[in-house]
């Protein structure tokens, strides 16, 4: 099979095609022709320095596909040939999906939304399956409560303001002011320029001082610590980044800090799978992009300012 492999850590220019063996599925596991796949900021991580993630180049990494079942192992019992799946690899596991075939486990597998196509299943695994972890299972977010979600247009962003709307919660969003009328599509209530306006001013006026009772922060850096006086007392805060800056505020109020970091489950996928083909969660797609650049998407990704995904398709539709 065709495969871009990282040939060491560093940047981009790491990358090179390389033909490898196909893999062989286990009992528990399925052989996925993969469709497509799309970029994450952990992608690129992990290209740039990935030894925490259990990955010894020259490695394929990628941690979404959409695809079809060419073979199953002999314990599988859940998909047969031919069945549209999509899922986000394991990290660490064996291998990613920049590349033509992937092995994963049945138990993180799930059947692909019936409407979307492959470029879009692919954008929804990993970005989706963050955001329900941070709000639905971290944050407990319920219907009526008021959100916060850091970057509402990014890959994991614009995802968690739709899930976060179909929870029946208030939402509001940090972003650039291109981007506004996307957030307000996507189902952001309140949408907040992060350049020329201050959030916490905005939250503290409109919630009477009380502030929001969940953050969800895609954006890292003094993010979390800046949204302590925008936090509701016994709030709850959900990171998937990393945070710097003075929390000790959260203290004071008895706020719940989650670090996340998504652990591949199939029911999150099945969740997300009846949200879009109820029409109510559709990924964005920035741009795509074949498997052959994947350099140039990870490229685009490091420098910011991207709404949505970035697809990477590896067969031709």
């Amino acid at each position: 099979m065709k495969a871009m492999i990282i040939k060491d850590f560093g940047g981009p220019e790491v990358f090179a095609e390389q033909e490898l063996a196909k893999p062989t599925p286990e009992a528990d596991e399925v052989l996925v022709r993969v469709y497509a796949s799309s970029i994450n900021p952990v992608d690129y991580k992990i290209r740039q320095s990935g030894s925490w993630a259990g990955v010894k180049p020259p490695a394929v990494i990628g941690y979404d596909v959409s695809g079809v079942v060419e073979q199953v192992g002999s314990a599988v019992k859940d998909f047969k040939v031919g069945d549209e799946v999509y899922y986000t690899p394991e990290i660490p596991g064996r291998g990613g999906s920049y590349a033509e075939y992937h092995v994963a486990r049945e138990a993180i597998v799930a059947h692909k939304p019936k409407n979307l196509s492959h470029i879009e299943a692919a954008c929804v695994p990993l970005a989706g399956g963050t955001a329900w972890d941070a709000l639905i299972t971290r944050a407990q977010l319920k219907v009526g409560e008021t959100v916060l979600i850091h970057g509402g247009t990014g890959g994991v962003g614009s995802m968690a303001v739709q899930i976060a709307r179909a929870a029946g919660a208030y939402v509001y969003t940090t972003c650039s002011a291109k981007n506004a009328e996307l957030a307000k599509r996507l189902g952001a209530h309140r949408v907040i320029d992060y350049k020329t306006e201050n959030f916490v001013d905005i939250i503290s006026r409109e919630t009477g001082g009380q502030g929001v009772d969940v953050v969800f922060d895609t954006v890292g850096g003094e993010t979390v610590a800046n949204s302590i006086p925008a936090t509701k007392m016994y709030g709850r805060i959900v990171s998937v980044v990393d945070i710097a800056g003075n929390t000790y505020m959260g203290f004071m109020k008895n706020i719940t800090l989650h670090y996340l970091f998504l652990q591949r489950e199939r029911y999150k996928l099945d969740y997300l799978r009846n949200l879009i083909e109820r029409g109510q969660l559709k990924p964005i797609v920035a741009q795509t992009l074949p498997l052959s650049q994947v350099a140039q998407a990870q490229r685009l990704l490091e420098q910011g300012g991207i709404a949505g995904k970035i697809a990477i398709q590896v067969v031709n539709q």
